[in-house]
């Protein structure tokens, strides 16, 4: 069956529809990154404001005066980060064993590794949460890094995007001498770009949003994360909503960021793991 065509009328319908969705989804941003120039009168007047009349680009700087943004940015970061290249190392690495490889008890191991995406992590939160308290990685770095540095969805992502690669170009490789890790590094990273792409974002996104355990594992205010920050300063200044608009710009930047890097990628990963 060929492609339906649009009438013009049809078209234009759907041409406005898909606007009107794009316009609800960009005024709210819109609206934060206003909130966020806008002077106190501004604020309070009474009326929505679209755009300030006179942008207040010091009330970014006024947020690092009042409380250590400027360390919460850097928490954030070293979080995401340091999570984000974990996933990025080993959930491919052991993609690739399960999607071209034969052991004993291959599929048993599968299924037990997925079967951990139905145990909800706050079920998991408390025995690792006493064990961190136990060795002394309450309020470290390394503490808020650790249940995440591998996860059993980047695990299936990436097997689901490197088990249809060819066999025949591993076999190649094999006869002529490679080792498994020269395969894994020449040949099958380089195609898995897209999922790769995927999985960064993905992770790099939920690390650094995430509210939970952050809120749990840290006490002292130089370990909180820019969430946490943001949550606290709220509470504090709770009528300042242009420097809590501000502060969600910033905890708005880094995604979008990394997402105008991979967003060639995104659709083409999606695409080719199964993704729904």
């Amino acid at each position: 069956m060929g492609r339906e065509r649009l009438f013009p009328g049809d078209r234009v319908v759907a041409y406005v529809f898909v606007l009107l969705l794009c316009a609800l989804t960009v005024l709210p941003l819109l609206y934060m990154v206003s909130l966020a120039l806008q002077s106190d009168a501004e604020v309070y007047a009474g009326d929505p404001v679209l755009w300030p009349s006179s942008p207040r680009f010091d009330n970014f700087t006024a947020l690092f005066e009042r409380a250590p943004f400027g360390r919460f940015f850097v928490n954030s970061l070293v979080v995401a980060v340091v999570v984000t290249a974990a996933h990025l190392i080993f959930d491919p690495l052991v993609g690739y064993v399960f999607a071209k490889f034969e052991f004993p008890f291959k599929r048993t191991i599968f299924i037990s590794v997925l079967s951990t995406l139905m145990i909800p992590f706050f079920v998991r939160m408390v025995p690792i949460y006493t064990m961190f308290s136990q060795i002394g990685w309450l309020d470290t770095y390394q503490g808020l890094v650790a249940p995440f540095l591998i996860d059993a969805f980047g695990i299936f992502l990436m097997r689901q995007f490197i088990a249809p690669l060819p066999d025949e170009l591993i076999e190649a490789a094999r006869v002529d001498g490679a080792s498994e890790l020269r395969i894994y590094a020449r040949i099958i990273l380089p195609q898995a770009k897209p999922a790769l792409a995927v999985l960064g974002l993905f992770t790099f996104v939920y690390q650094w949003n995430n509210f939970l355990w952050p809120l749990i594992v840290t006490s002292r205010t130089e370990m909180r994360t820019m969430p946490i920050g943001l949550t606290l300063f709220n509470e504090e200044y709770f009528t300042q909503w242009n420097l809590t608009a501000a502060g969600a710009v910033l905890l708005f930047v880094p995604t979008a960021l990394i997402f105008a890097l991979t967003q060639r990628y995104l659709v083409r990963g999606i695409a080719l793991t199964g993704l729904k």
